[in-house]
C-alpha cells in the first residue's frame, strides 16, 4: 500500500484527469497527496535564445496552477466530508497531519468557504474525541487488557493543534499502564528524512529522542505519527518493544 502519492499537475486536459485518477488512488490506500506544479516554458522563451521570463512572473503561473490543483482535490473530498458535518457527525482522522489540513489548513486557503469551515469545526483528533466523551461520561472505560510499559512521542502535527497531550490522557485511563511520554521532534520530517542527503542529520537530530524512547525499555512504543514511529523503531535498534499505533494499544486495551 502506498503512503505518499506525489500528483504532478499542469493544467491540461490529461493533467486534470491525472490529478482526479490519482487522488482516488490516494484515498484507496489512505494515503498523504502531494501536488507538484508542472510548468512548461517555451522553446523560445530561454536563456540561450536570449530572452528569459521574470521570475516574478514564472512563480504566479505555478501559484495559479497549483491554486487550480488544490481547489480540485478539495471539491472530490469536501462535497462528501461536508454532507457528514452538517448530518452532525464527528470526522475523525488517524494520522495528525491530515487533522490538521482539514482543521486549520484548508480554512486558511478557502477562508470564505462555509462548507470547508464546517467540516473544519467537525473535525477531530481521535484522542481529542475521546477525551471529549469522557467529560461527557460517555467514554467506556472497561479495559481488558493492560499495555505494561509504553514509549509514547507526541508528533509535532500534534503539538501545534494545541489541544494538550490527549493521547497520553486517554491511554493513561487504562489500568496497568505506565506512560513515559517524550514530546520532541523525532528528525524525520516527512520525506526530508529518507532522502540519503539527509538521512545522517536526520537520526543525529533523532538521537535524543531515540534514547528517551528506550529509557523505561517499553514493551510498546508508539506515536500518533506512522512515519515518525517507523523512524524512532529505525534509530532504537535492537530492541524487544512492539511499534503499534495508539489507536492499535486502545483496541488491545478493550479487548477488541
Amino acid at each position: 500500500m502506498y503512503k505518499k502519492v506525489l500528483l504532478a499537475y499542469d493544467g491540461s486536459i490529461e493533467g486534470r484527469r491525472a490529478l482526479r485518477e490519482g487522488a482516488k488512488l490516494a484515498q484507496l490506500c489512505r494515503a498523504e497527496v502531494f501536488l507538484l506544479a508542472v510548468v512548461e516554458v517555451s522553446s523560445i522563451m530561454t536563456p540561450e535564445a536570449g530572452l528569459t521570463i521574470p521570475i516574478e512572473l514564472q512563480t504566479e503561473d505555478y501559484k495559479a496552477i497549483l491554486a487550480e490543483g488544490v481547489e480540485r482535490l478539495k471539491a472530490l473530498n469536501v462535497p462528501r466530508l461536508v454532507k457528514l458535518a452538517r448530518e452532525g457527525y464527528a470526522i475523525l482522522t488517524a494520522v495528525p497531519s491530515c487533522t490538521l489540513m482539514f482543521k486549520s489548513e484548508l480554512p486558511l486557503l478557502f477562508p470564505d468557504d462555509s462548507d470547508v469551515k464546517a467540516v473544519s469545526e467537525a473535525m477531530f483528533d481521535p484522542f481529542e474525541y475521546f477525551v471529549l466523551r469522557k467529560r461527557d461520561g460517555l467514554l467506556k472505560t472497561d479495559f481488558k487488557t493492560a499495555l505494561g510499559k509504553v514509549s509514547y512521542h507526541v508528533p509535532c502535527h500534534s503539538r501545534v493543534q494545541n489541544m494538550g497531550q490527549k493521547t497520553r490522557e486517554t491511554l493513561q485511563l487504562v489500568p496497568g499502564t505506565t506512560l513515559n511520554t517524550v514530546e520532541r521532534c523525532s528528525g524525520h520530517d516527512g520525506t526530508w528524512g529518507v532522502k540519503s542527503e539527509y538521512y545522517e542529520n536526520s537520526m543525529k537530530i533523532g538521537r535524543p529522542v531515540f534514547r528517551q524512547m528506550a529509557g523505561n525499555e517499553p514493551d510498546y512504543i508508539s506515536s500518533d505519527c506512522p512515519i515518525a514511529a517507523r523512524h524512532i523503531e529505525q534509530g532504537m535498534g535492537e530492541t524487544r518493544a512492539i511499534k503499534a499505533h495508539p489507536l492499535s494499544l486502545l483496541r488491545k486495551a478493550y479487548g477488541i
